[in-house]
């Protein structure tokens, strides 16, 4: 495998909405397939009544506190209030409040606009934050709390601000945006079946309303298992952060994360992660690894068919055991009863893989990938 070109052979779902294209450059240079489904549809209040009646309130009556969540909500509503005629007066009542910045965006949203946070969490986390609120108490206070968007069962907002108001805070909720599921739910489809079939080996979330917005889309098509299994399996689940992490970690799903919260940050960790956690199969004299599009050979990347990569998830979830023809058949996508279908398959396999020794035929039981005979023997 070329060492400029780790992730050659792998596939990478990203879900990102915005700078999707950025990202997916990242990965395409070191050698991935990506496969890019926006999970959300971000929309701007600019026009919102509900924003702006918030807006007014905050300016004739500062809070005490105001919780400042992801840097593109602060910006866009210092923007819309600009555009209501309304930014000298918003600022002057965000001067007056405490600003706490969840994370190092918002911090730099708040100082771009000439203010100063008063705390930041190293964490960048929610919990965190909240955490740092009620220590120093928030009975009777009012505190102004920017939401990420639209709220959700997955996401981890609206119990913030109800744990404020359950320790006697007044909350002002500021929905800054909000995000919609995408308008053609196609491409969202795709990517849930290709999660749940395993035919991605890792996907991407920036965004703790992207992971809810698949989730639900997942849930509505009756494939929210399938995934969450996939992600507790041979695909990674791989986040931006903590905060878009906690919607999956609270379903038991394990997550990866980098250190930083950046989109370059993301790419490198991909990079860095996914060639450690393939798998790798001696067989036949030679090293497999069977990843969710591709398997490669002793380093080369072979393509197969999407029936050749039925047979090789089934056969590598057993390496070196017996896997019949019946459960073969089964796994070969529209081949109805045809038993001569697993021999026509095995046969295009071998040949795909470049390595026909590999996949071994054992008379009237069915097929084996072939391991070295040291390993065999301990099985």
């Amino acid at each position: 495998m070329n060492d400029n070109m780790p992730l050659a052979g792998f596939t990478v779902g990203i879900t990102a909405s915005r700078r999707a294209d950025e990202f997916a450059m990242l990965l395409t240079r070191r050698g991935a397939e990506v496969v890019h489904a926006p999970a959300i549809r971000i929309i701007p209040l600019a026009d919102d009544r509900e924003l702006e009646r918030v807006t007014q309130q905050i300016i004739a009556s500062p809070p005490e506190v105001v919780v400042a969540t992801t840097g593109i909500g602060f910006r866009g509503w210092l923007e819309a209030a600009d555009g209501w005629g309304e930014a000298e007066n918003l600022s002057a009542a965000l001067t007056s409040a405490r600003l706490l910045a969840r994370g190092p965006k918002a911090k730099g949203a708040i100082r771009a606009a000439d203010l100063r946070e008063e705390w930041s969490p190293a964490s960048e986390s929610s919990a965190e934050v909240l955490e740092h609120l009620l220590a120093e108490g928030v009975a009777g206070k009012v505190i102004a709390v920017q939401l990420h968007g639209a709220t959700t069962e997955w996401e981890p907002i609206p119990d913030f601000c109800q744990v404020l108001r359950d320790a006697g805070a007044e909350v002002i909720a500021v929905p800054v945006y909000r995000w919609e599921p995408p308008e053609d739910p196609t491409l969202l489809d795709r990517m849930i079946e290709a999660i749940a079939s395993s035919a991605i080996d890792a996907v991407s979330f920036t965004s703790a309303p992207a992971v809810a917005s698949i989730l639900m889309r997942a849930d509505t098509t009756g494939r929210l298992d399938s995934i969450l299994d996939a992600m507790r399996g041979p695909v990674t689940a791989v986040c931006v952060g903590p905060v878009t992490s906690a919607p999956l970690e609270a379903l038991q799903v394990p997550t990866t994360a980098p250190a930083r919260a950046r989109l370059g940050a993301l790419a490198r960790h991909i990079v860095d992660e996914l060639p450690q956690r393939a798998n790798r199969i001696q067989a036949g004299d030679h090293e497999i690894s069977i990843r969710g599009g591709c398997v490669v050979v002793d380093g080369e990347v072979r393509a197969v068919s999407p029936a050749g990569m039925s047979l090789m998830r089934s056969l590598g979830a057993r390496p070196g055991h017996v896997v019949s023809r019946a459960e073969l058949l089964a796994a070969l996508p529209g081949s109805g009863d045809d038993t001569h279908a697993v021999e026509t398959a095995v046969a295009r396999l071998r040949a795909c893989l470049g390595a026909p020794k590999a996949v071994q035929t054992v008379v009237k039981r069915g097929y084996r990938l072939a391991l070295d005979p040291t390993e065999y023997a301990e099985l």
